[in-house]
């Protein structure tokens, strides 16, 4: 459950991607550590039939034509910030930005992510831990997630949707090329907020081992759990719950009504 302390992440699908990430990786040392380059995860191509679309998206209509997957960051980054203002200019990564998000959604329920894929930049803060003797989570550690938590809460998830709709035919070709030419991207990422949402809360005390440089939960239980529950999980019981709030709304504006 690494963590650099320099990256922490942000985002939902949209929100998902550009706000889970700040915490993927879990404990540093104080002393700077070089961050080694992860290849992209990708699977292989499928030979089966294709998977049915449980979950089949219209994209939105628009007086304007859609961006090539290629020339999409200016107009994608444009549309973001009219959901989260200029804010998202701190934190967003304005390049490949449907490639890194589609990646980084699809990796969320392995045990490992590719750290370079994810769509946003480095951010200060010091993973937190006390009772050096026998470490444990801190409590004020929660604290360093408190700008996420706020740009998340700020997303209308109405508007997220209404982005991803948009420009769902660039999400789908991004997906494709990771080596789905069968798959469906909006089926993928239901599934995804599903594993998320079926994170479970920390106990009043998270116990932590450091056998070599990076903390681990001391719990194998929570060890053991996929990339972007473990996101959840570093962030504390509270953030946590504020992301899976809007993740339920998110799942409501793009799964199909049954």
């Amino acid at each position: 459950m690494q963590e650099p302390k320099q990256w922490i992440w942000w985002a939902i699908p949209v929100v998902v991607v550009a706000g889970l990430g700040a915490a993927l990786y879990y404990g540093r040392k104080q002393k700077e550590q070089p961050v080694a380059t992860a290849p992209a995860i990708t699977a292989p191509a499928s030979t089966g039939p294709a998977a049915p679309v449980n979950h089949p998206i219209t994209p939105a209509e628009s007086d304007k034509p859609l961006p090539t997957l290629n020339e999409s960051d200016p107009a994608v980054q444009e549309s973001l910030a009219e959901v989260f203002g200029r804010s998202l200019d701190s934190v967003l990564i304005p390049k490949q930005i449907v490639r890194h998000i589609v990646v980084t959604v699809d990796n969320l329920p392995r045990k490992k992510t590719a750290v370079p894929m994810w769509p946003i930049k480095p951010t200060p803060g010091t993973f937190m831990t006390s009772n050096p003797d026998a470490p444990v989570l801190s409590e004020d550690n929660a604290a360093r997630y408190a700008p996420l938590i706020k740009l998340v809460q700020s997303a209308d998830a109405a508007q997220l949707a209404a982005i991803y709709k948009r420009y769902y035919p660039l999400f789908q070709e991004a997906y494709v090329g990771l080596g789905y030419p069968d798959g469906y991207f909006n089926n993928r990422l239901i599934e995804v907020i599903d594993h998320l949402l079926a994170t479970p809360e920390l106990p009043a005390e998270v116990k932590l081992t450091q056998p070599s440089v990076f903390y681990q939960f001391a719990d194998p239980a929570l060890e053991e759990r996929s990339a972007g529950q473990k996101v959840l999980l570093r962030m504390g019981n509270a953030n946590a719950a504020a992301v899976k709030a809007k993740l339920r709304e998110l799942r409501r504006e793009i799964a199909k009504q049954e």
